[in-house]
């Protein structure tokens, strides 16, 4: 009888696991529950770290701040999500604040604002407390601030 799941040497699981990070930048997290799921020992899912480390497959805050970067543009994610998907990836709050930070403050608005007007054109709702209250719950989900999708609010006169 033989064992379901293939096993791999150290050296095929580490090409395994530089193909994985190519693909698109990964975490920690992401290269441990791979090697997990490889069921390689943890002697040597730590040397496999540490050479996707040296050569720089794996890089934290690369991952940090290219996972910003995609999620804010294409996603539309405020900062409180982007930082609560991060924390959930054990990314540090160094990191975390960091990556936030290469956020256009103008752009960050602007995405908001985007996201706020998309939001009120969908809304098939006449009773304005409604209306408000369902675009501020879109925006919350979305991640970004309470006081800043309030102050938006306001300026638009709703």
């Amino acid at each position: 009888m033989h064992n379901s799941s293939p096993s791999y040497t150290v050296k095929e699981a580490l090409a395994k696991l530089m193909k994985f990070c190519v693909y698109r930048e990964r975490c920690h997290q992401e290269v441990q529950d791979k090697l997990n799921k490889l069921q390689m020992i943890p002697e040597a899912q730590e040397q496999i770290i540490i050479k996707l480390l040296e050569d720089d497959f794996l890089n934290e805050e690369r991952f940090a701040k290219a996972f910003v970067r995609d999620k804010f543009r294409f996603q539309h994610w405020g900062k409180y999500r982007l930082k609560r998907e991060l924390k959930q990836r054990n990314i540090s709050d160094y990191l975390i604040k960091k990556s936030l930070n290469q956020i256009d403050s103008q752009a960050y608005r602007e995405s908001l604002e985007q996201l706020l007007e998309k939001r009120l054109r969908s809304i098939h709702d006449t009773h304005p407390l409604k209306i408000k209250r369902k675009v501020v719950n879109h925006l919350l989900r979305k991640g970004y601030e309470a006081d800043l999708i309030y102050a938006i609010l306001r300026e638009k006169g709703l």
